[in-house]
């Protein structure tokens, strides 16, 4: 099977490390898959690093322009269906006709009511089927129009690391300049007001008083740092948050924080949610949205009511003071991620979507 699958964003978020480990897992699994992407993008560099043919648009989100590519690498033939990952692929894909060719997947990941314009529905109508990577995704979709029999649900997945070593541990936190008996806390993401970084931060300035040392790692950048910053300031934590700004080898994160806290209100899934736990990181976050199917509240890690950082600021306290409760939800978050959000997992109920569409 040749799948073609196309997101033409040039950043690297959660959305394009999912396409890219589908592409691998295809890849290893003999299936040719091939990417179209835009041109300097961080998945294409990523796809072709790892011996994955890439199509490249030179004028990234411009759909007309990507749609005469793909109108381009449909003519031979040789691709059986199409992936698309995110809306400019897809109205990309329903402007080249690629649908009446072979079948047409799209990705959803975000909880927006879909449009309900002639031309949003019809991108939509022509699509053969939409992964969903939530209930909660898959229930706005069809509460806004969505047929419920196009949809699947087929759940993000993580890489399952190593377990984490002692000098792993060492050698992560002195990365970040943090010693080995200072409480470090944790949140991965772009930097958004929906991704509620303030709330960590305000959590931070809660427990100061009790753990004096206690830092705050930030991993990702987004237009909402300056108001951060300013927050930060505000509060007299400048000594005490590490803006880290986007960081590759995002390992380190995850291997040197003791409690992963992600307060995000409006979230699809959470990749960097079921990364943490995939570490054995204890993980606190609100209610709602999807991230509820990740976290089994009391057992994998714990969940408050959101805008409530004081009960957000006691969930971390209760981790922080208690390190056999900290190990247990570690450990019992990495088994889940391992039973359900594994990458492999998801690679093989992708290909499985795909041999049905096909046939």
């Amino acid at each position: 099977m040749i799948p073609l699958l196309v997101d033409l964003e040039q950043e690297w978020r959660g959305g394009q490390n999912q396409f890219f480990l589908l592409l691998k897992g295809l890849y290893e699994r003999g299936h040719a898959a091939e990417v179209h992407t835009a041109k300097g993008s961080s998945l294409g560099h990523r796809a072709s690093k790892a011996g994955i043919c890439v199509h490249y648009t030179s004028r990234g989100k411009l759909r007309l322009p990507a749609a005469a590519m793909m109108r381009r690498l449909m003519r031979d033939g040789r691709f059986d269906l199409v992936h698309v990952n995110e809306s400019h692929a897809l109205t990309a894909a329903w402007l080249s006709r690629a649908h009446r060719q072979v079948p047409l997947l799209v990705s959803r990941r975000v909880g927006y009511p879909l449009g309900r314009n002639y031309f949003s529905r019809a991108r939509f109508d022509a699509a053969a089927g939409i992964i969903a990577n939530s209930h909660w995704v898959a229930e706005q979709a069809i509460a806004s129009g969505a047929p419920s029999e196009k949809l699947t649900v087929i759940y993000e997945g993580v890489a399952i690391p190593e377990p984490v070593s002692a000098k792993m541990r060492q050698e992560a936190r002195a990365r970040w300049g943090v010693g080995e008996n200072q409480q470090l806390l944790g949140c991965v993401g772009v930097l958004l007001q929906d991704k509620g970084q303030e709330w960590v931060i305000r959590v931070l300035a809660n427990l100061r008083a009790e753990f004096p040392d206690c830092k705050l790692l930030l991993a990702g950048d987004g237009a909402y740092r300056p108001q951060l910053e300013a927050l930060t300031e505000e509060l007299n934590l400048e000594d005490a948050v590490i803006f880290a700004g986007f960081v590759r080898d995002i390992e380190s994160v995850y291997r040197a924080i003791d409690v992963f806290v992600f307060p995000a209100l409006f979230e699809g899934l959470g990749t960097s949610l079921l990364a943490a736990m995939a570490h054995g990181v204890p993980s606190v976050t609100y209610l709602g949205c999807a991230l509820g199917e990740i976290v089994e509240d009391g057992k994998s890690g714990l969940q408050v009511e959101p805008r409530n950082p004081q009960a957000l600021s006691a969930a971390v306290r209760s981790i922080l003071n208690n390190s056999g409760f900290a190990a247990e939800l570690g450990t019992a978050g990495r088994l889940r991620i391992e039973r359900i959000f594994s990458a492999d997992q998801m690679v093989d109920e992708t290909l499985r979507l795909y041999r049905q569409v096909c046939n």
